[in-house]
């Protein structure tokens, strides 16, 4: 072998010890410590856990959770398992950290451990599997909500560890029924039957997040301070029907169908308050690209209509714009061989601040303008939500810890376009805040949709930012 030779084969065989060493450094890097482990281990329990309204247990998985904190060294007098007796599987749980100072006030954790129904044989993978793949953790409710029903839990269980004594008390509230309340909602059955359970200065809840480009950068985190009301309406069309073989125009399901399409048509307009439009300036003129141009520009000015289309043309941006109304259920006829006697469709409306169910029913009315039409309102009316203050001392920490966390990334307050259990916890003088963290992709994740999923890296990040968050908070007087 000559030298040149002898030299490139060890040159070589240094590039390949090093690759080795480059990626047995990524690997260890990469290799979950015990924390997170522990972390993981409980986040897949919950979500594993069949907690939906067809087919699961809420009391089972907060019965699960009760065995979690006595493990870590709960007493029984901390924590109140309950449920209505008319609901078994719709129970719950609420956790009690007594704080050290007589004058600081309570604080409350809240979150809810159902999730909406998933059916196997829509998703790729099992729903109440826990799978990590590709960088994220799939399963119904890895993003809605027990992620954060989970670092809640862990936050409680490492202060334990820690000998951590918080100034505050805190409490924590794990509830069933924010997706549906067909049966019971657990939140407004506290505040209800058990306000003392729930009494606090301020609450934490889901709604804020952070958002992605999809790619693993993050672009903002959030504190909601505001978040739209959920209101359903039945359309229904009636006809005395007779037999199909005689037709005639005058037909149930052709007239809710003409109705139908003028909802689709229906754009409400734009509307600001404070806390989007803060929202539209930062984020736009954070993002670089044509959409933060538009949404900077329709802040600035929200009669831009050239903004106003690019904008609206991003669906969720689109949603925190304006209330937006759409069918979700359809139902008409009652023989393959008669003429229909009925039609009817539910229209799901979310319904920004300043506006409520009596204007938006009047622009629907307005929209169909078909008499033969009926508009009425049903199911469960949450009240409308209490938007909660921009307190320095609640907005104050959470940005400074943000930036640090997550540097370099914009922090905002920002309006949730749908609803949570904040509707039944601010009406008892609770302001109730969505906090930063959990992450969302551009395509929401999956929620209430198929392969539903959190990234992996993200959710560590948020247990970590949410535990120091909540420290800061607790050690307030």
């Amino acid at each position: 072998m000559t030298t040149r030779h002898a030299c490139a084969a060890a040159m070589a065989a240094m590039l390949v010890l090093v690759s080795q060493a480059s990626h047995a450094a990524d690997a260890a890097l990469a290799r979950p410590t015990a924390g997170q482990l522990a972390f993981r281990d409980l986040y897949r329990e919950l979500v594993e856990t069949d907690t939906s309204l067809a087919t699961g247990s809420c009391t089972a998985l907060a019965e699960k959770i009760a065995v979690r904190f006595r493990a870590a060294g709960f007493g029984d007098d901390q924590l109140t398992l309950f449920t209505d007796p008319a609901f078994p599987l719709d129970g719950g749980l609420v956790v009690t950290v007594p704080g050290t100072s007589a004058k600081a006030k309570s604080m409350l954790l809240l979150g809810h451990i159902d999730v909406v129904n998933a059916r196997r044989e829509d998703w790729v993978r099992d729903p109440y599997g826990f799978i990590e793949e590709g960088g994220y953790f799939y399963g119904r409710g890895t993003s809605d909500m027990k992620l954060l029903d989970a670092i809640w839990i862990d936050t409680l269980v490492r202060f334990k560890a820690e000998g951590f004594r918080p100034k505050r008390t805190i409490k924590l509230a794990l509830t069933c029924g924010e997706e549906s309340g067909a049966r019971m909602n657990g939140a407004k059955w506290l505040a209800e039957n058990r306000p003392d359970l729930i009494a606090a200065a301020f609450a934490l809840n889901e709604g804020g997040n952070g958002t992605t480009d999809g790619h693993g950068k993050v672009l903002s985190q959030s504190m909601q301070t505001g978040e739209k009301a959920n209101h359903n309406f039945e359309l229904q069309a009636t006809n005395p029907g007779g037999h199909s073989s005689l037709p005639v125009d005058d037909n149930a399901i052709y007239e809710l169908a003409d109705a139908l399409a003028r909802v689709r048509a229906l754009k409400f307009p734009v509307h600001f308050n404070d806390t989007t439009r803060t929202y539209f300036a930062k984020v736009g003129a954070a993002r670089g690209d044509a959409l933060g141009a538009a949404m900077a520009r329709l802040a600035a000015n929200p009669a831009d209509q050239s903004a106003e289309a690019i904008v609206a043309a991003d669906r969720t941006m689109n949603a925190l714009l304006r209330t937006t109304c759409v069918a979700t259920l359809l139902e008409g006829g009652h023989a393959a061989n008669a003429l229909p006697q009925r039609a009817k469709a539910n229209i799901n409306c979310r319904i920004v601040p300043g506006e409520d169910g009596a204007t938006t029913r009047a622009a629907l009315i307005k929209a169909i303008a078909d008499p033969r039409i009926t508009v009425t309102p049903v199911g469960r009316v949450r009240p409308l939500a209490v938007p909660p203050p921009l307190d320095p001392r609640i907005m104050g920490p959470a940005e400074k810890l943000a930036a640090q966390h997550y540097p370099g990334v914009p922090f905002v307050p920002a309006m949730l376009a749908g609803a949570t259990d904040a509707t039944y916890i601010g009406p008892l003088g609770i302001p109730t805040y969505g906090v930063p963290g959990p992450l969302l992709d551009p395509d929401g994740n999956g929620l209430h949709g198929l392969n539903e999923r959190h990234s992996v890296e993200g959710a560590y990040r948020a247990r970590d930012y949410l535990h120091d968050l909540v420290k800061i908070y607790a050690a307030q007087d």
